[in-house]
């Protein structure tokens, strides 16, 4: 398998030795983190047109060519975290240790990829550095799209929204995750004309995994068996970690962090639905209840923590229920509760709720 060359167009230059202040190292670390010049404004708490005196002058100072370079020189030197393998290590007599002539070269440690709360990877069963937001934000708006390019211009869209940095700090991002994912080695991360390409067939992704377990319990529920989609759902859940993406900037981490927290909110309900169903009330209630704390806004939540507790007796606690979600929407959000809801809460005020939950509608991600 032969090596990972480096990216070719980013810009490197020999360091300069220099003693940087205080203030240029936290402005060197702020630029190495990505950031433009607003955001370093607000992290130091100074005028912006200072931020961009001060990075010039860093520039101009160590001899480097432009913003991008500065992002690897802070890589290079510690000053942020490479988020890989260290650079190969030299004897004292400056000769490099010579590789094995012969026998192949070693397994790839199986990588893995959690998007499914904050963004983290193993190599095996050890954890990789993934380094600074921006980098992991990169990392994301690949991984979460397997197989599909993405245009450098896509990617800081992505990550930057209408605050793109200039210079090629996208080259130096995936060059460095190339570094950390592929230990050296045939990268997960391709590049060709139309972009560059995260090889799902290269990692073990939660969000992949998740998409598994959905369709399986869809099939099980179809068909019927209720106890399987119930497990099927249960295993699903249980691979989220908090928030999905948690930390990541940028509109694409947003955006996806709104579609998967909306595909766990439906697995819950699908899931005390199966419960209700098999008779498990007591389970369906506790996980309700939770799942009513997460998302107190959410009528189908509401609606089923209701019949639950109708069907085991606790018709006052139904009604308190439904009293406090029409509070929230109406302080929160000025809306009244759906017309389903409200229906609910009336047949359980004139005892004449029926058993067995209806439905709800299912979208096709969930």
């Amino acid at each position: 398998m032969a090596a990972t060359a480096p990216d070719p167009s980013i810009t490197t230059s020999p360091a300069p030795a220099r003693r940087l202040t205080t203030t240029e190292l936290r402005v060197l670390r702020a630029v190495g983190r990505g950031l433009n010049d607003p955001e370093i404004a607000a992290e130091l708490g100074c005028p912006v047109a200072a931020v961009r005196q001060g990075v010039e002058r860093l520039r101009t100072g160590l001899g480097l060519r432009d913003r991008c370079a500065l992002i690897v020189y802070a890589f290079d030197h510690g000053i942020v975290s490479p988020a890989g393998p260290l650079p190969e290590q030299r004897p004292a007599n400056g000769r490099p240790t010579p590789s094995p002539a012969l026998g192949p070269a070693p397994a790839r440690p199986p990588l893995r990829l959690c998007a499914l709360g904050p963004l983290r990877a193993w190599a095996g069963v050890t954890p990789l550095d993934l380094g600074p937001a921006r980098q992991q934000a990169v990392l994301a708006a690949l991984a979460l799209r397997p197989g599909v390019p993405v245009s450098r211009r896509e990617l800081l869209n992505d990550v930057w929204g209408l605050s793109a940095p200039e210079g090629n700090v996208v080259q130096v991002y995936v060059y460095r995750l190339r570094k950390c994912l592929g230990g050296g080695r045939e990268p997960v991360i391709g590049r060709d004309r139309a972009g560059y390409r995260f090889s799902g067939d290269g990692a073990d992704l939660d969000v992949t995994r998740l998409d598994e377990l959905t369709a399986e319990a869809g099939t099980a529920w179809r068909a019927g068996d209720v106890t399987t989609a119930v497990e099927a759902h249960g295993r699903a859940l249980d691979l989220f970690a908090g928030e999905p993406l948690s930390g990541l900037p940028g509109p694409f981490a947003d955006m996806m962090r709104l579609r998967l927290t909306e595909r766990r909110l439906t697995l819950v309900t699908r899931r005390a639905e199966g419960l209700l169903r098999l008779g498990r009330h007591t389970q369906a209630i506790d996980e309700l209840r939770a799942g009513a704390v997460e998302h107190p806004h959410s009528e189908p939540v509401a609606e089923l923590l209701m019949r639950a507790l109708y069907v085991t007796g606790r018709r006052a606690d139904a009604v308190s229920v439904f009293t406090r979600v029409r509070e929230l929407l109406l302080d929160d959000l000025g809306v009244e509760p759906g017309e389903r809801l409200r229906h609910v809460h009336a047949a359980i005020l004139r005892d004449e709720l029926p058993l067995a939950p209806v439905p709800h509608p299912v979208r096709r991600s969930a």
